[in-house]
């Protein structure tokens, strides 16, 4: 990485991202809600994607006060959509954008913080099939409009779990692991082929709903919130990090 860019502090500048169409998914909330805003206003068109519609319509009217590009809606919930509903998103992707410049999987369920003696099965079925098996359907069907772009990023957002596993993170930890697999096997089979480029980002502890549920006790006032920790995604989004291999990023 150039020594002249720090990641960790990045700020975008205006028309950063302009031209540019970015798939966000869990963009209702959390993280995703905050990317999304902060991609719409540095120039991004944003496709929000996430399971709850009434939730993804108030980002699309924040992220239109702005006077930003128009964004596009587009629910989906990860844990029952079916092939016809991947390929339906990926032809609207193509007919109404004609490429797509950014895929960003922000969306994700912790699961149990239990012991795996006596993790709920089902629980770990639906953690792994939302956090890594839905993640890497989505890249699949959006390749064809990643490949259109002149230069694309695929960013997944991880955590620390995913380099130092813990006792207790059970799915939850198993899962971002996985898709650690998923980004480094990207990374090469791509390499040479696409100018797509696979990244994955550990944004560290933040001030959302699923921080409060895996950390009851702590006090959220002493967390960043999303907005604090979008810089690495937009610097990864966007022409800066154009020749930067994949890898895996730490934000915190």
């Amino acid at each position: 990485m150039p020594v002249s860019i720090d990641h960790k502090n990045y700020a975008a500048r205006p028309g950063l991202l302009d031209g540019r169409v970015i798939l966000i998914t869990g963009a209702s909330g959390g993280l995703g809600k905050a990317l999304a805003i902060d991609c719409a206003r540095a120039g991004a068109t944003v496709i929000l994607s996430g399971r709850n519609k009434a939730k993804l319509e108030r980002v699309y009217d924040q992220i239109e006060a702005l006077g930003a590009p128009q964004p596009a809606l587009a629910p989906l919930d990860l844990a029952t959509a079916t092939a016809a509903d991947y390929d339906a998103l990926a032809a609207t992707v193509a007919r109404e954008f004609g490429k797509l410049d950014g895929l960003v999987h922000a969306a994700a369920m912790l699961g149990d913080r239990s012991p795996l003696e006596s993790y709920d099965v089902p629980t770990w079925c639906r953690v792994l099939h939302v956090n890594l098996t839905a993640p890497f359907i989505l890249t699949q069907v959006m390749l064809a409009n990643l490949r259109k772009a002149a230069d694309a990023a695929i960013v997944f957002a991880s955590s620390g779990v995913a380099k130092r596993t813990r006792p207790f993170w059970g799915a939850y930890a198993v899962s971002k692991v996985g898709l650690e697999a998923v980004r480094e096997m990207l990374c090469e089979e791509l390499e040479g082929v696409a100018k797509i480029r696979a990244y994955s980002v550990n944004p560290g502890p933040m001030r959302t709903a699923m921080r409060s549920a895996a950390y009851p006790a702590e006090d959220p006032n002493t967390l960043r919130a999303p907005e604090a920790m979008t810089g690495a995604f937009l610097f990864l989004l966007g022409p800066d990090s154009v020749g930067i291999e994949g890898r895996y990023f730490d934000a915190q």
